[in-house]
């Protein structure tokens, strides 16, 4: 028999079990327990099955979210995997990655005295139970067209329009300068928040859905983008951001001061089974030394986290503002406290010190002002609050920003924005270019998985239009 809904008013909200901080600073697993059964139908029946959903409204991929949450509280797994995969390609990526309190949970109308219920938990525990099952099915069309998509990076964004664009019958080519599937996913995200065979296993399922894909190829030194559109009927781009974006202090150029991606890279190569110079010489290994991250958003949680795991000496954290105003995950900072990071708020660096190799970070206190265009506070430095953090290892993470895909590419008549990303009709997704698409962080700046994943489905049904449209018009010419 089903369960009621509106459980919230007896229930509490329960996440599934946390592996205890001693016990997960030791190795790399992900710290959350699977939800059994029984509690995952619990915490799905505390919807309250809102007329106005804004769960769903703050997804952005509007995800049915009261509708298999009742799915699973009443015990239909299956049917609850097929609503929540109708819109999302990963769900099993989003319950594990995405900002749940920032989106979903953090607008759920019971968040006040209740407490919100587990979206993301539920959401994880429906699509592994599906992988289990074998509910999950290659993205096999029932009809194949004579048209092929060419898509130039396989992260969330190029990954979605490709299993969308495979779905209606294209022939999906997906190429990539890495040597796996799966981009920053793989590669910038760490295995306490993502295991890699939950990102590898897609792969080989799309790879049997008939999505081709070129690995190991760069675009620009092993092909042009002008080849690409020879090849192809239209082509994507969804390449992400990944130029660190840096600051400009005294010392930057001393040995141990590096940017967070070739960090994280390093580290999940590592745990790959690479072979990592650079960790093998203790360049990018955190093992015995003081550690700081500088920075305040999910990839500087990434770095301190993964640092504490490496066996840091001492691990901190600046950050220019206070704890209210990080953009990070406040979930992510919860974790990173529990395992012994140090947060040093209101604190901005000044020079990085030391004789060749970085010993330290001259920092200065902040003070909070007055909110600037975008609403956040500004930030001012207090006169004579400087002092020193010891540090063998510092690390910038401040955000990415794009390549200069012109360039890069070689392909002048590519535009972009003032910003350097490139510039799309908002409409149709087209760049300046006839025929080549462009979504997730290569438009919109860095961002989320979840909006990759957006951006990638919604280009996948404009890219269908146009190419049908094209064949349609030229048959009609014949």
């Amino acid at each position: 028999m089903a369960e009621r809904m509106l459980q919230f008013v007896r229930l509490q909200q329960q996440t599934p079990e946390k592996r205890p901080a001693s016990q997960r600073r030791e190795d790399f697993d992900e710290i959350y327990a699977r939800f059994d059964p029984e509690r995952a139908r619990a915490q799905a029946s505390r919807c309250s099955q809102c007329g106005v959903p804004f769960c769903q409204v703050h997804c952005p991929l509007n995800n049915n979210i009261p509708d298999w949450l009742k799915l699973t509280a009443e015990g239909r797994l299956e049917e609850a995997y097929e609503v929540a995969s109708a819109t999302n390609s990963f769900p099993e990526i989003c319950g594990r990655v995405c900002p749940q309190d920032r989106l979903c949970e953090g607008n759920c109308v019971i968040e006040k005295g209740f407490h919100s219920v587990t979206i993301g938990s539920v959401e994880k525990f429906i699509t592994d139970t599906a992988w289990e099952q074998g509910w999950v099915k290659p993205p096999t069309p029932s009809r194949e067209l004579p048209y092929s998509v060419g898509i130039i990076g396989a992260g969330p964004a190029g990954l979605a329009a490709a299993e969308r664009l495979r779905v209606q019958g294209f022939q999906v080519h997906v190429y990539d300068r890495y040597d796996r599937v799966g981009g920053l996913m793989i590669y910038g995200i760490p295995n306490f928040k993502l295991e890699k065979e939950v990102v590898l296993r897609r792969w080989k399922q799309y790879e049997a859905g008939g999505i081709r894909f070129h690995l190991g190829v760069e675009v620009g030194r092993d092909l042009t983008l002008a080849e690409l559109r020879e090849r192809h009927d239209a082509v994507f781009i969804a390449t992400g951001v990944y130029k660190a974006r840096d600051v400009e202090l005294p010392g930057s150029d001393l040995a141990g001061v590096v940017p967070a991606l070739d960090y994280l890279t390093a580290a999940n190569r590592k745990g790959l089974g690479d072979a990592v110079p650079a960790f093998e010489s203790g360049a990018l290994d955190a093992a015995g030394k003081e550690v700081v991250v500088i920075g305040g958003g999910d990839t500087a949680m990434d770095c301190v986290r993964t640092a504490i795991r490496q066996g840091a000496a001492m691990v901190t954290c600046l950050y220019r503002r206070d704890k209210a105003n990080m953009p990070g995950s406040m979930r992510e900072v919860a974790n990173a406290e529990e395992e012994g990071v140090r947060f040093l708020w209101l604190s901005a660096p000044e020079a990085f010190l030391g004789a060749g190799q970085v010993t330290g970070v001259r920092a200065c206190r902040m003070h909070l002002g007055l909110p600037d265009a975008t609403g956040r506070q500004q930030v001012a430095p207090i006169e004579g609050s400087h002092f020193v953090v010891p540090g063998s290892l510092v690390i910038k993470a401040l955000g990415f920003d794009p390549e200069d895909l012109p360039a890069m590419f070689r392909e002048p008549a590519l535009a972009v924005t003032r910003w350097g990303t490139l510039k799309v009709d908002h409409r149709t997704m087209m760049t300046s270019l006839p025929g080549v698409f462009a979504g997730g962080d290569i438009v919109r700046g860095a961002s989320l998985v979840v909006w990759g994943i957006r951006d990638g489905r919604d280009a996948a049904e404009q890219i269908a239009q146009y190419v049908l449209a094209k064949a349609g018009l030229a048959q009609a010419a014949e």
